[in-house]
């Protein structure tokens, strides 16, 4: 059935609507496309910072010895990746693709709390230079490790109250965040769109937001005690006091295991998205999709003492840890299997964004398996701070979240900017990135099944090979994304290229695609009526 917009409905004519200009549009936006736009900035921002410290500890790693920093600095430089990262610029490049696509794809007019959409973002500011800051404070930043474990956190200097505080700002705008987007979806779907009609990004992010408003509160917990034993006599962790320091382990990944899902899930939606359009067919097994996000959700809540098999845990507690990790195995191949089918006999091409999803599912799965095999305790207790887990988690997060990521920037660019990528210079970053993703971290595997530790700022010689590798790797690949920005996401933010068109992939279905490109400031301001399939617009 022919898409035919009403006029009024996908126009957002900026002279009718007052669309704010300079300074002003950006600092007191509420609309949900201005406010994507500040998030996936602000993320890539602190990709690039996390990325300079993630190039720091590769230099220094580059040959045995000591060469560019010492092994307090190094600590600092690991801990502050580590939280620049995930709470920096994977969970808020997510939240930036869902505020501009979520009302997209569902019809919507906007967020349902615009005025609170803004305030979740300017909390983020704030959070970020108090953590980079934290480099200059007495003692330097914190050095516990990103998971911030006691008894090291209530041994650190003032920085790590300054780490404590920009985590619970972050904190808030998540949950805020999290709130905005479960009230919009279950509230300000269009007529017609029930849930099991909805886009699978939009299920992934529903989920996502759910888990989000249930851990935030757990991290928040742990870290308030962390202050309370640094600062008011309190003796949760210190065992001079009678407290438990692995008691901090169970609450912080009690957080910490949900969390790892809450960075890929809406993953799996941007490959769910991307898939069928370029295999030209409906995704596989909708329904077993979204029971299986669900699953995985679920499961999240009752695996995460699987980080702590070294902590004296009983062999009942080991075996029930592990079966049950082992059993998040099972919707992730569901997963996995329903992307390859879908590909199975469909008319596919392989244009940037298609390279991208079928990367992540090559590359993910990888890191899935290395993941099923930590999950069993023997091998576990041998891998245990080795840098076969760093290969591992960085497989999953980032060849699974950074990569699907690029995935949905190729693929939903045209509609944001209005222009077409190059696709050639989008090629020449997929390969640039796989390869020295895997030069990178391919080696760290068997680093870390000879024995190599992480955190550790020197080694012996018998490590020397496979790191200078991984240095180098680490290199090409930061190189890789600075030739995005300046090659791919500069141009199309200017306006330069070839005009997109409405629809540029074929596939491609979804509201999105019902306005026009660029997606004008305002739009489905009356709720859309759909067809059938709550894909296409008919009125």
């Amino acid at each position: 059935m022919s898409a035919v917009l009403d006029h009024h409905d996908a126009h957002g004519h900026d002279h009718d609507h007052h669309a704010p200009s300079g300074w002003r549009r950006w600092v007191y936006a509420t609309n949900h496309k201005d406010i994507g736009t500040l998030y996936l900035l602000f993320a890539f921002t602190m990709l690039m910072v996390g990325g300079v410290l993630a190039l720091l500890i590769r230099a220094e790693l580059f040959q045995p010895g000591l060469q560019l920093v010492n092994p307090e600095l190094f600590n600092q430089l690991t801990t502050m990746h580590g939280l620049i990262m995930v709470f920096g610029a994977i969970m808020p490049a997510f939240v930036g693709f869902a505020n501009w696509m979520i009302p997209l794809q569902i019809g919507a007019g906007d967020m349902a709390f615009a005025r609170m959409n803004n305030f979740s973002f300017w909390l983020m500011i704030p959070a970020a230079i108090m953590l980079v800051s934290s480099f200059f404070m007495p003692g330097g930043a914190p050095a516990a490790g990103w998971t911030l474990y006691a008894p090291l956190t209530l041994q650190m200097g003032p920085s790590m109250d300054a780490g404590i505080f920009a985590m619970h700002i972050l904190g808030a705008s998540s949950i805020m965040g999290s709130i905005n987007i479960i009230v919009t979806i279950l509230n300000m779907r269009a007529p017609g769109m029930t849930l099991m009609k909805m886009p699978m990004f939009c299920w992934t992010w529903l989920i996502t937001a759910y888990l989000l408003i249930a851990v935030m509160p757990v991290l928040a917990g742990a870290i308030t005690m962390t202050l309370t034993d640094r600062h008011f006599g309190t003796s949760f962790f210190n065992p001079a006091g009678g407290g438990d320091p692995v008691m901090y382990q169970h609450i912080f990944w009690f957080f910490g295991h949900p969390e790892v899902y809450i960075m890929i899930l809406p993953a799996f939606g941007i490959v769910s998205q991307v898939v069928p359009a370029f295999a030209r067919k409906k995704l596989f097994g909708y329904a077993s999709m979204v029971y299986a996000t669900g699953s995985i959700a679920i499961l999240s809540f009752v695996v995460w003492a699987h980080h702590m098999f070294t902590t004296g845990m009983p062999v009942t507690g080991q075996l029930f840890f592990m079966y049950s990790t082992m059993l998040i195995a099972v919707p992730t191949g569901v997963k996995i299997f329903n992307w390859i089918a879908t590909m199975w006999k469909g008319s596919m091409t392989f244009e940037t964004p298609m390279m991208w999803a079928v990367g992540f599912i090559f590359v993910f799965t990888i890191g899935g398996f290395t993941g099923l095999i930590l999950s069993v305790a023997p091998i576990d207790i041998q891998m245990q701070d080795t840098y076969y887990v760093v290969a591992h988690f960085h497989y999953v997060l980032v060849a699974g979240s950074l990569f699907a990521m690029f995935a949905g920037i190729y693929y939903w660019l045209p509609k944001w900017t209005g222009v077409m990528y190059s696709e050639t210079r989008g090629q020449i970053h997929f390969w640039w990135s796989m390869i020295s993703f895997n030069v990178t971290f391919f080696p760290m595997h068997f680093l870390g099944l000879a024995g190599m530790p992480r955190r550790y700022a020197d080694y012996p010689m018998q490590f020397a090979d496979f790191n200078a590798i991984a240095s180098v790797g680490g290199f090409a690949f930061g190189l890789a994304q600075v030739f995005f920005f300046f090659a791919v996401a500069l141009p199309a933010m200017r306006g330069k290229g070839a005009k997109a068109p409405q629809k540029p992939w074929e596939g491609a279905e979804g509201l999105e695609w019902e306005v026009p490109s660029p997606a004008p400031f305002h739009t489905f301001e009356n709720p859309p009526k759909l067809d059938a399939s709550a894909t296409k617009v008919i009125g």
